[in-house]
């Protein structure tokens, strides 16, 4: 038997008695039995409770607060993402539709070079915006971005359609004015 199994068999044997040693141990300290009767300090009672109804009550609070914290946090981010959308897809949107506008004025013969990337980008700030709306908004706030959504497509489809001028310029006042109500929205949610 070599050297090295002899010092594995001492160390499997001292473990062995160490946990025999814990266990009795264990086993002793258990058994004992204390003498007497369990009693209530009337006296100190009352401060027991009230120290335990401010702890709940402080706890209760703290989670609150927190919550309400969570909640203000995940309500800032959708208003910002869902304004953030608007705002920066909308001035795209509405250059391609003045670049449009200017073309029709002046009756350009390529006039259809300009309404293909007017109508792309009224649909693009439609899906972006659209694609931002989440639950935490206020309903003024999704009412207006659904507003803009609509108003958005609805030129589009007055600039694809060849939409008479009263009828296009009605789609324009819609946009403007859905525009405007949206931005301010998200003015005062900022």
């Amino acid at each position: 038997m070599g050297r090295r199994q002899r010092m594995g068999r001492l160390r499997a044997s001292g473990l062995a008695m160490g946990g025999l040693g814990v266990f009795a141990m264990i086993v002793v300290g258990c058994t004992s039995v204390t003498q007497g009767n369990a009693t209530i300090d009337r006296a100190d009672a009352p401060v027991y409770q009230a120290s335990v109804s401010a702890s709940a009550a402080e706890s209760s609070a703290s989670s609150s607060a927190q919550e309400s914290e969570r909640q203000a946090s995940v309500s800032n981010k959708a208003v910002h993402t869902s304004c953030e959308a608007l705002s920066s897809s909308s001035v795209d949107a509405i250059d391609a539709v003045n670049k449009y506008v200017d073309a029709y004025n002046k009756n350009t013969p390529d006039i259809g070079a300009t309404a293909g990337p007017a109508n792309d980008a009224l649909n693009h700030t439609a899906d972006l915006v659209s694609g931002s709306l989440s639950a935490p908004l206020s309903p003024e706030l999704t009412a207006a971005l659904n507003g803009w959504v609509d108003a958005a497509r609805a030129l589009a489809g007055a600039i694809a359609g060849n939409a008479s001028m009263d009828d296009f310029n009605a789609a324009i006042g819609k946009l403007n004015d859905s525009k405007t109500v949206a931005l301010n929205l998200c003015d005062a949610a900022y």
